[in-house]
């Protein structure tokens, strides 16, 4: 059975736009499992990233570029994350609704 709402990817499409996918409601689709995959990479690199972030933010030698970098690298990351946040967010919405409907 196709989803109710189509899936928000962790990629965006071109010009930078959404990116959605339409599948069933079992999220065994190829695209789907590479899309999860996705979603762990682009999480565990914004760890990491904060991980080498913060003590690079304390040193007060830090030079502006290097500063520049990382702060960069940082806002991608928040953006994949709040990405990843809100494409899990909307599926949550549809689980519960499924849920609901159940009972």
């Amino acid at each position: 059975m196709p989803s109710s709402r189509p899936r928000l990817l962790p990629w965006p499409g071109l010009n930078g736009q959404p990116c959605y996918l339409v599948t069933d409601d079992t999220g065994t689709s190829y695209l789907s499992r590479l899309a999860d995959e996705m979603e762990a990479v682009q999480l565990r690199t914004g760890a990491d990233l904060l991980g080498h972030a913060r003590p690079l933010l304390r040193d007060h030698r830090a030079g502006a570029r290097e500063l520049r970098f990382v702060g960069h690298r940082l806002a991608e990351a928040l953006h994949d994350a709040l990405r990843v946040a809100e494409s899990r967010g909307l599926r949550l919405e549809d689980g519960e609704e499924t849920t609901a409907k159940q009972s």
